[in-house]
């Protein structure tokens, strides 16, 4: 199934990459060829341009010629009609003719033949109108006579004194350069300012328009004689975007030029099946070379995954065993585990008792006092009745005292569980401080501790953070039991952050034992024999357990600061630690 995806997606990323190589590789070569064919526009422009303007100047000479002069001012038309045919036959020229004022014709080179200018008028066409007006006359349009096409140009032939003696014209035959468009293979339109094709490769497409003739540019045409028996119907064509259009139903590159005499325009149009076939041709290659690596690549992971399956079937036994071993492995770590859980909780438990056996001492001692009090007291209201009452409060005192010691026993023996509430961690500090209090005296131990003004409350477990509180304390003052002056600073706060308290010491310090060092179990600073080292490993656990952590550092002063975080978190978190 995998290695059906892995083709399904081969094939597909295959042909998107051939899809994206065809298309970009077909615009690169159309761009090829529209640069072509730009070159090809330019090179046509200048052959048409060249033509029209080939004999511009000669009209102008011919209306100076005396020959012409003379033969306009009334005289014989004879020797003018010979020398007028033997000019066009030498210049390449379809015919030059002389026209009267009024337009007739009165010579010209086709004189005697069938369809001879002579004796026709001209005067509606545009050229003569221009010509009589003192302006080089040019106009393109079907003969009137022989109804073939040409391109005329016209001068005004006027006296010395500056009179009309007459208008000399010439007809030039473009069709030529149809011909040289034809021959060259090219689909080449040359269309006048009315968008009407003058001039095409395609002989059917003449007399066409580019565009919809209006009835203003219809009349003036049918005034000219211009396209005479013409029905001047649209051409099937569509120009699109850009260098696009669609001609007789045939997509073709397309590139024109107005930058014509007349306004003309050069219609230029190129077949993109060049490009067409590169880009096919670059695709195919592409996907036979995709293929091929594919194929190959195909063999090759064929081979592989035979070899895999051999390995695997190899690595399926070892698997087997190692999973026998590994199934031994995590029952002996369950077990494991569980001693562990048990030697934690025995741990802890022995930490008590060793608080437990050092208070113990301190408490018979300071319950001794007032118990001998109590007895003295007594023996003095047996001597003396009436002392009774001066004997009761007193006693009192005594049994308070005692009270308050007998409660500091409680610490080590209640048995709750470990529901977490409010710990209001001043509070805590106070009893923890009073528990202590007999190794601080033993000790001649300086506290200086003044209790927040306002409850700092976290939630946890009232007896356990307790139990933090006199490890610590207890650590501190026997640290100091060689110092020469033993001072404790006990200091509970908050911030936005935390709530804690820290406990600093005059002792021996850290030395060069780190925190994590001092957090395994029977690790100690201090000499054998004077402690276990269970203290801040319990200690470590409690603080953990309430999503805290314990800082401890060397003073720079001497003694050791330790300092314990609880966050401030929402009550809902440390319910769920509980839980």
């Amino acid at each position: 199934m995998i290695r059906r995806n892995f083709l399904f997606l081969a094939f597909v990323a295959v042909l998107s990459v051939a899809v994206a190589i065809f298309l970009l590789s077909f615009q690169y070569f159309r761009s090829e060829e529209e640069a072509k064919a730009f070159g090809r526009l330019s090179l046509y422009r200048s052959t048409v341009v060249a033509e029209l303007e080939r004999f511009s100047h000669l009209t102008y000479v011919l209306a100076r010629d005396p020959f012409v002069i003379e033969t306009a001012a009334g005289g014989s038309t004879a020797d003018l009609d010979t020398r007028l045919a033997e000019f066009a036959e030498r210049s390449g020229l379809d015919a030059i003719y002389l026209m009267r004022p009024d337009g007739l014709t009165i010579s010209a080179s086709n004189a005697g033949q069938t369809q001879s200018f002579v004796g026709q008028n001209y005067s509606f066409r545009p050229y003569f109108k221009d010509a009589v007006s003192a302006e080089q006359g040019r106009f393109y349009g079907i003969g009137a006579t022989t109804g073939l096409p040409g391109y005329f140009i016209a001068d005004a032939v006027v006296a010395g004194d500056g009179t009309l003696l007459g208008v000399i014209a010439i007809k030039i035959d473009l069709i030529k350069l149809e011909n040289s468009w034809r021959e060259a293979g090219e689909q080449v339109i040359l269309s006048n300012a009315d968008g009407v094709v003058l001039l095409a490769s395609d002989a059917t497409w003449r007399y066409q328009t580019l565009a919809p003739i209006t009835p203003d540019q219809r009349a003036r045409i049918d005034a000219s004689r211009q396209f005479t028996g013409q029905p001047l119907q649209m051409l099937d064509w569509n120009q699109g975007t850009g260098a696009r259009a669609v001609l007789n139903g045939a997509d073709r590159i397309y590139l024109s030029t107005g930058d014509l005499p007349h306004h003309w325009q050069l219609h230029y149009f190129a077949d993109h099946a060049p490009a067409l076939t590169r880009s096919w041709l670059l695709t195919g290659l592409f996907t036979i070379i995709a293929s091929t690596v594919l194929i190959l690549g195909q063999f090759r992971q064929t081979r592989r995954i035979g070899a895999a399956l051999r390995r695997a079937e190899a690595e399926e036994a070892q698997l087997r065993v190692a999973n026998e071993r590994l199934a031994v492995e995590i029952e002996e770590r369950k077990t494991a585990e569980r001693r562990l859980k048990r030697t934690q909780d025995e741990l802890e438990r022995a930490g008590r008792l060793a608080a437990l056996g050092q208070l113990s001492a301190s408490v018979t001692h300071e319950l001794g006092q007032p118990i001998a009090a109590m007895r003295n007291h007594l023996a003095a209201a047996d001597i003396n009745p009436r002392a009774v009452d001066r004997v009761l409060p007193r006693i009192e005192e005594l049994v308070d005292r005692m009270e308050g010691i007998t409660r500091q026993l409680k610490f080590f023996a209640r048995t709750e569980g470990d529901q977490f509430a409010a710990v209001d961690l001043g509070a805590a500090m106070q009893a923890s401080l009073s528990l202590v209090q007999p190794n601080m005296v033993t000790g001649e131990v300086a506290l200086s501790w003044t209790p927040p003004a306002m409850p700092i409350c976290v939630r946890g477990n009232k007896l356990r953070i307790e139990q933090v509180m006199v490890n610590l304390l207890r650590n501190a003052v026997d640290a100091m039991e060689d110092s020469d002056e033993a001072r404790l600073a006990v200091e509970v706060g908050q911030d936005a952050q935390n709530a804690w308290f820290t406990i600093r010491d005059t002792g021996h310090g850290l030395g060069d034992a780190t925190l994590a060092d001092l957090q395994e179990p029977f690790v100690t600073t201090r000499e054998s024999g004077r402690g276990m080292g269970l203290g801040l490993a319990i200690s470590a656990n409690i603080v953990a357990e309430h999503h805290g952590r314990i800082d401890a550092r060397n003073a720079p002063d001497g003694g050791a600061i330790f300092t314990v975080y609880f966050a401030n978190q929402p009550a809902e978190t440390f319910e769920d630690a509980a839980e």
